[in-house]
């Protein structure tokens, strides 16, 4: 579970539960449970060029968990002190990300889909989009 991970880490990887089954797995996530938020908004990225870059913002209050549901593609993390890179390929296991944290999605594999589960409704004011603004932001807060 993943409770004791609200207020404590601004990211990491989370394993999420998966059912074996001949006929197939199946993996599932709770909110508050697996992930440490209410799910607001869904999203799905597909059909990436394999050379795009996605994301390149932060957010002033959103978290989201991100998971390849197919295929593999990396994600960039910077608290404004720190990068680190995550390469997301396994759809049981995605990468929860607080908020004030610029991130960068790359390198998808042909055919990838990556999911995001997000604590807030669309909301173009929750964004930093610029760099320079954000590290101006992250400054602000110290």
């Amino acid at each position: 579970m993943i409770r004791s991970l609200v207020n404590t880490q601004k990211y990491t990887l989370i394993n999420l539960p998966k059912i074996r089954d001949s006929r197939g797995n199946l993996t599932f996530v709770e909110a508050n449970r697996h992930i440490p938020f209410e799910i607001k908004r869904v999203f799905y990225l597909y059909d990436v060029p394999g050379n795009a870059k996605r994301g390149a913002h932060a957010h002033k209050e959103s978290e989201q968990f991100i998971i390849a549901i197919s295929g593999s593609f990396e994600i960039s993390v910077d608290d404004g002190l720190k990068e680190e890179r995550y390469q997301i390929n396994r759809s049981d296991c995605g990468l929860y990300i607080g908020s004030m944290l610029w991130h960068e999605l790359s390198n998808f594999s042909s055919g990838a889909v990556c999911m995001v589960l997000a604590s807030n409704f669309y909301d173009e004011s929750d964004y930093y989009r610029n760099y320079k603004d954000f590290l101006k932001a992250i400054k602000g807060r110290k």
